[in-house]
This record gives C-alpha cells, sequence and structure tokens, in this order.
C-alpha cells in the first residue's frame, strides 16, 4: 500500500509538472499605488459606514470638455483609449494617455477634457460609502455621473 502511494503521489507531481509548462503565466503589473492624488495631495482617510464600490467605464466625445465638479470619494482608473487633461481651477493639470493610470483628486474642483480626435474611454473605480454621490457637479448640488 506504501509502494501505492508513493507512485500515485510521483505520477501527480510530474503531471502538475507537465500541466503547468503548458500554462500561459499570469502577468501582473501594478499600474500604481499611492497614497496622494495626482496633484501630490493627500487622499483622506475612509469615513464610517457601508462601503460602496462603484466602477464606471466613462468615453468622453472628441472635442467634449467635462463640466466642473468634484469627488467627495477615493477613485482611481485607468485610460484605455485616447488622451485626456485633467485641470483644477488653481491652473494644475494632468495629461493622462492610453494605458496610463489616475489617483483623482478628491474633494478638490476640476474639469477633463478630450482635445483629440477620438473618444476617451476610461474605466474609474470609486471606493465611496453608500448614500454619498461619487460626483458633485458645480453649481448643482449633488448626483451621480
Amino acid at each position: 500500500m506504501k509502494r501505492v502511494s508513493i507512485i500515485l503521489g510521483l505520477f501527480l507531481i510530474v503531471m502538475a509538472a507537465a500541466y503547468g509548462q503548458n500554462v500561459p503565466k499570469t502577468e501582473v503589473v501594478k499600474l500604481v499605488e499611492s497614497s496622494k492624488s495626482w496633484n501630490g495631495a493627500a487622499l483622506p482617510g475612509y469615513p464610517a459606514g457601508t462601503p460602496q464600490v462603484t466602477i464606471l467605464k466613462i468615453t468622453i466625445p472628441p472635442h467634449t470638455a467635462l463640466k466642473t465638479h468634484k469627488h467627495p470619494v477615493i477613485n482611481a482608473g485607468v485610460v484605455l483609449k485616447g488622451e485626456l487633461t485633467v485641470s483644477t481651477e488653481t491652473g494644475e493639470s494632468m495629461l493622462i494617455k492610453a494605458g496610463e493610470p489616475i489617483v483623482e483628486l478628491v474633494n478638490i474642483w476640476h474639469s477633463g477634457k478630450n482635445d483629440g480626435n477620438e473618444p476617451v474611454e476610461l474605466i474609474v473605480f470609486y471606493a465611496g460609502i453608500e448614500g454619498t454621490p461619487i460626483t458633485v457637479p458645480k453649481g448643482d448640488g449633488a448626483r451621480d455621473h
């Protein structure tokens, strides 16, 4: 019985090794890890409450500027296609190209602009609290994207 167990164990090891050679390796690339937003401001602590994660795919048409807004929750995204310029009311700005990440501003008025000839596509992850809007447009009160 002991001999059968050893043979079975060796067989399983050989099969696992052979199988592993045919399986593509998973690639993990860290795009960003930060405790600060893109302009260097420290991210706020997470408020108490029921966590709510929201993930949006946003498409901004060519030659389009978003209205000035702010986010009361921590959020980060990745531009999938195109180029997006994000600017604050104080004149800070950042150009984000396809494949690049951004850790967004929290509670700072800003806007985004697509000056290009193709749509900008981005995925944005919001780490909020249930009942808290993810975006507040300037002058319009609170509402989501």
